[in-house]
């Protein structure tokens, strides 16, 4: 089988790295061409997975025309806010009925729209459109430790194939009807992540964590059921595995900025000092906003909004929390 991976960023990387172990004939793109042709030539992704070498089998080039050719399945490992304005240029050269799969977990802001949603409307269509999501740091995906994660569409038959095509030895790939559930997921977690990195940076204990987490799961599930979404899908590996893991862990991005955020740099600061994307930063701003417009109680990411864009000191967006009125655990 034959899979395009659009995005040398870490998990592009790492996903072209397990299905490489698993017998896929894999390409992989990237937007920057003299970086792109260093991975090429060095066999090292120096600026996201260091660590790894990326084997010869691994075909990588900055021409996404011969990335594409031939692909049965498009793997889109590409920053929601770029998703659009990439896959624009690329959309002449993506047969109608390859499945695309979105590996990015935001929502973009110009729009307020889901990844597979601006998918669908650059390629002109929908049902074969997925996304993939859950724990899965590409620090851990590369290196080929155990890894369970989520498929999400519409389409049951091809969820079927897609589940079969992509999933090896170590990476376990489940199947899940909620394509908008697992999207939201994969977003909302981000927020409250940086949430979680804000109180580390502050120098809080395990409790304040615990309970951002804790009470952060129901915002995300709240707005989920505001939006049509399975609550179910919060309780699984793309809403509450995937928040504990990048929350938790070291690799996770959205935690390390919110932490930068909380020990006093600014979002200019953090922003300036490294090449990797923190999708929760915009999502933030683009959920506190819905939510707003729905109607939608959501304190911890209108707070982690209101600390990135509107200049709120993190101390007292804290305290405001623990000030709200009493009320009975919902």
């Amino acid at each position: 089988m034959r899979v395009a991976v659009l995005g040398n960023g870490g998990f592009g990387t790492a996903m072209a790295l397990t299905l490489a172990r698993g017998g896929a004939a894999v390409s992989l793109w990237g937007h920057d061409p003299a970086y792109t042709e260093g991975i090429a030539a060095t066999r090292r992704n120096s600026r996201y997975l260091p660590s790894v070498t990326v084997p010869d089998e691994i075909r990588v080039s900055a021409n996404a025309r011969e990335v594409l050719a031939g692909a049965a399945v498009v793997l889109v490992a590409v920053p929601t806010q770029h998703v659009r304005t990439t896959l624009s240029a690329m959309a002449p050269w993506i047969a109608p009925d390859v499945p695309v799969v979105s590996l990015a977990k935001g929502l973009e802001q110009a729009t307020g729209l889901r990844p597979t949603e601006a998918l669908a409307e650059v390629l002109g269509r929908g049902g074969r459109i997925f996304a993939l999501s859950g724990p899965s740091h590409a620090e851990e995906v590369a290196l080929g430790m155990p890894t369970a994660v989520v498929v999400a569409g519409e389409d049951d038959a091809a969820l079927h194939r897609l589940q079969e095509a992509l999933q090896t030895e170590r990476f376990r790939v489940y199947r899940n009807g909620d394509l908008l559930g697992v999207e939201l997921c994969g977003a909302l977690k981000n927020v409250m992540a940086l949430a979680a990195g804000i109180a580390d940076g502050l120098g809080y204990g395990d409790n304040a964590k615990a309970a951002l987490l804790s009470r952060g799961l129901v915002e995300m599930q709240r707005y989920g059921l505001a939006c049509g979404a399975d609550p179910a899908t919060f309780f699984g590996l793309a809403g509450v595995g995937d928040l504990a893991v990048t929350a938790f862990s070291r690799h996770g991005r959205n935690r390390a900025f919110g932490e930068r955020i909380g020990k006093g740099a600014t979002l200019a600061q953090v922003l300036q000092s490294t090449h990797k994307v923190a999708e929760g930063v915009w999502t933030a701003k683009v959920v506190a906003a819905a939510a707003g417009e729905r109607g939608v109680e959501m304190p911890i990411a209108t707070a982690v909004a209101q600390v990135l864009h509107e200049g709120l000191p993190p101390e007292r967006a804290v305290r405001e929390l623990m000030e709200r009125d009493p009320k009975a655990e919902t």
